[in-house]
């Protein structure tokens, strides 16, 4: 049993997933920094993220989120210190040579703890799971059935989209290669204005 407006939720998600927001950029800087092999970890922890937070709305707390406004003013918060944080360590890391093929040292579970960081504490992530993710389940069929098809889609076209970012990356490096910061820097400053925008204009 497919789901209430299958087609309609794909086109959602997909753009969703092709504009650059800030799971994006992470995999991006980290692709240059670290390689494409290593953000696969990185992209295991935003789908990883994403799925807990999908079966803790349909499963465990339904419309907590919409009558504990705190609750997603407390995930914005943790969001906004942890971009911050990512934005100085992306900063201040020293990215490969073009064509080394020896990578900055970092666990795999760092880079799964990341992205699972990223992803879990986004806001907007929150907003779309309580109140977007459940409009497409028919509660009154097995909704059970239409939430894995739904959770399973998001995940797998979230996955893709995000190594696929990371490849693209890849593949500019030859571009800086006479200014090797820039990208750091540019990624920075992204964050940290993807983290203003999140403090100052989210409202629950």
């Amino acid at each position: 049993m497919l789901p209430l407006d299958f087609i309609l939720f794909l086109q959602i998600i997909i753009f969703l997933f092709i504009t650059p927001g800030t799971p994006r950029i992470v995999i991006i800087s980290y692709s240059m920094n670290y390689g494409v092999r290593n953000c696969i970890w990185t992209a295991l922890g935003d789908v990883t993220a994403n799925f807990i937070q999908a079966t803790l709305v349909i499963f465990v707390i339904g419309s907590f989120f919409s009558d504990n406004p705190l609750f997603l003013k407390t995930f914005k918060w943790i969001g906004v210190i942890y971009l911050s944080y990512l934005a100085y360590d992306i900063y201040k890391s020293r990215p490969r040579e073009i064509n080394s093929k020896n990578f900055i040292s970092k666990s795999f579970f760092s880079f799964f703890k990341d992205g699972f960081l990223v992803a879990g504490t986004s806001p907007k992530a929150w907003m779309f799971f309580p109140f977007i993710f459940p409009q497409f389940i028919d509660f009154s069929g097995n909704f059970i059935i239409q939430f894995f098809i739904l959770i399973l889609t998001y995940m797998l076209l979230d996955f893709i989209s995000l190594v696929g970012y990371a490849l693209l990356a890849n593949k500019l490096i030859s571009w800086i290669k006479t200014n090797p910061r820039v990208i750091n820097s540019i990624s920075a400053c992204v964050l940290i204005i993807i983290a203003i925008i999140i403090a100052v204009t989210e409202q629950y």
